[in-house]
């Protein structure tokens, strides 16, 4: 059996691509000997940690807009949209805090301390704390107060931790990015079914949005600066098996998409074991999901 160091990053509801990315490893044979993850990276990868991949996988799957909008814990703040702790607390009903250092298997979570510009990589103590500072996207979750840290989204600084999973002799280390540059032909047949949409009158000429607002601006930096630092981290410490997702398959707030999403990363990583094994002659344990 194959030992495997898992990375995963962050994206939002696109991280529920890790669910199907974990399955498929699991179901092959590969064993995960360690996780370390970001924002939703960090959520998946720490329930994993903790044996509850299936009740998390539960809960999301059951998700639609309406339990989206009963999540969203709307405070309106001077630096948040939502609270974030109704979300911590369906974790806490699934099962309580635990220490990182007690979990089944290694895991470590990297959020960025807003106070010093630094990134923190919590390895140990309070695992909700860890997971809730991680997935404190600027703007919209409230930053988590920590002493004199004020935590938010590890994304911020390092969306891939490839340099912070615990390593062992023999392991293969694997990442899982699933906020990876856009799929240029899928960019095209959108543009083009937009026109089409356009040309056949069926969206109005007036009230529509500029090509780019408020939003889409501050969308598309934060998108610009996660995918440049996974990829220098990627430079740095490549991995044996790397799974891509372009961003654009899905929306970062797709939840309500979550079992489209984690076969989606299925299908990729099984893409990417099939490669890897054909390349170094392995015969694979699995079995056809």
């Amino acid at each position: 059996m194959k030992r495997v160091a898992l990375v995963l990053s962050s994206g939002g509801a696109r991280g529920f691509a890790h669910i199907g990315a974990i399955e498929e490893l699991q179901e092959r044979g590969y064993e995960i000997a360690s996780v370390a993850g970001t924002s939703m990276g960090a959520l998946i990868g720490g329930m994993f940690a903790a044996g509850k991949l299936e009740q998390v996988k539960e809960r999301a799957f059951a998700l639609d807009r309406k339990r989206m909008l009963a999540l969203a814990d709307i405070s309106m703040g001077p630096d948040h949209l939502v609270k974030g702790e109704k979300v911590m607390g369906i974790l806490r009903e699934i099962m309580p805090d635990i220490p990182i250092e007690t979990l089944p298997v290694p895991f470590c979570a990297v959020a960025t301390d807003l106070a010093d510009n630094s990134e923190v990589v919590y390895d140990s103590g309070s695992l909700y704390e860890a997971i809730r500072a991680s997935i404190s996207i600027p703007a919209f979750f409230k930053p988590q107060r920590n002493g004199e840290m004020l935590l938010i989204d590890g994304g911020v600084l390092n969306p891939l931790p490839l340099n912070r999973v615990t390593r062992s002799d023999g392991d293969l280390l694997v990442s899982v990015n699933v906020s990876a540059h856009s799929d240029m032909r899928l960019e095209h047949l959108r543009e083009t079914r937009k026109r089409n949409r356009t040309s056949a009158g069926r969206l109005p000429a007036l009230g529509r949005l500029p090509d780019e607002n408020f939003y889409s601006v501050l969308s598309k930096t934060f998108v610009m600066m996660l995918q440049r630092n996974a990829e220098l981290t990627a430079q740095l410490y490549p991995p044996d098996i790397r799974v891509d997702i372009p961003m654009n398959r899905f929306g970062g707030c797709d939840y309500d998409k979550a079992a489209r999403i984690s076969s989606e990363g299925r299908r990729r990583m099984r893409e990417a074991l099939e490669l890897y094994e054909k390349t170094h002659n392995i015969h694979s344990s699995s079995s056809p999901a």
